[in-house]
């Protein structure tokens, strides 16, 4: 029987998100193989969630002593969406004890939750994309230049953040003004992008040994202006599993999706997503710790694909831990 931690929380504005993500994998390991221990981190504390001791996480190794017998754990399945769990900070501290973790490793995590940095890598491998624009926090730029670069209407986002948070569709110059403060209050760098007209659509990747597996792509279609936060998590869109696309577009898609995934040396599940712009799937971002819970894209398509979310997760830890290079 492995112990297994399953991290969650976090220190941003996903944290509660995180929660129910990673209670959703705890519900869903193989009792018969694993152990899970739900750790919730949080900046001033680790501890087992719903413990009814006060049982702390000692840092010094990632274990728990609970009824007077010390627990080491086996593996640490990462839900954490956001920082620290996303952005490599953990990822490293984990690498650097020497404990197996499911997420990608800590360089990969860092340009992936960087969105300017992660189209930069694969602008060389032609990988379709928007227009794009960069800001700094205490730079400025006049509206109109924006226009220039990306035309209208655009959307303004902050450039390390999930769930939407930060993020404005803008239609004229005179929006700017607020889209931008909204996203600086998430994030000091921010990232224009240029407005694509398409289905949007969501792949889940993931590999086990040397194989890349992509799962049914996803369709998204928003109540809303576009997928933000009470679209992805307020019932607020329609999500369309396996996605309305021709069997070419579809191959296309999961073809570029593994591609993605190889080229950034990814590891776990992630979720790619793209707008089919003039039939083209264009890249969007790639998210390393995808959103878990219940009403989440991801466990939608392991069901679609005929596969127990159970089984991917037992094929997923066992993976994790027998290619762990210490």
């Amino acid at each position: 029987m492995k112990n297994i931690a399953v991290i969650m929380g976090g220190y941003s504005s996903e944290k509660e998100i995180s929660i129910k993500s990673g209670e959703v994998i705890m519900n869903h390991l193989d009792p018969a193989k694993f152990k899970g221990f739900p750790i919730v981190i949080e900046k001033d504390k680790w501890f087992l969630k719903d413990s009814t001791q006060d049982t702390h996480v000692d840092k010094n190794d990632f274990s728990i002593t609970l009824h007077g017998q010390k627990i080491s754990f086996d593996c640490v399945y990462n839900t954490i969406h956001g920082t620290p769990g996303e952005d490599g900070i953990f990822q490293a501290y984990l690498q650097l004890i020497g404990i197996p973790h499911t997420s990608c490793d800590s360089y990969q995590s860092a340009i992936t939750f960087n969105k300017r940095d992660c189209i930069a890598v694969l602008k060389p491998w032609s990988i379709h994309t928007g227009r794009h624009l960069y800001l700094n926090a205490g730079e400025h730029i006049e509206p109109s230049a924006i226009v220039d670069v990306v035309g209208l209407p655009c959307f303004v986002k902050a450039n390390r953040s999930g769930s939407s948070f930060g993020v404005s569709k803008v239609y004229e110059e005179s929006a700017f003004a607020k889209a931008l403060q909204i996203a600086y209050q998430v994030d000091d760098e921010i990232i224009i992008e240029s407005f694509l007209d398409g289905m949007e659509v969501s792949v889940g990747i993931y590999k086990l040994g040397e194989h890349i597996h992509a799962l049914p792509p996803t369709e998204i279609v928003s109540e809303n202006d576009f997928f933000d936060y009470e679209a992805k998590y307020m019932g607020k869109s329609e999500e369309i599993t396996p996605a309305r696309l021709t069997e070419t577009a579809t191959l296309a898609v999961q073809e570029l999706s593994k591609r993605i995934y190889a080229i950034l040396k990814l590891k776990g599940i992630a979720r790619a997503d793209f707008i089919f712009h003039e039939g083209t799937p264009h890249f969007i971002e790639i998210n390393t710790n995808p959103g878990m819970s219940s009403e989440s894209i991801i466990p939608k398509q392991i069901r679609a694909s005929g596969q127990k979310l159970q089984d991917v997760l037992t094929a997923i830890i066992e993976d994790t831990i027998k290619y762990h290079k210490s």
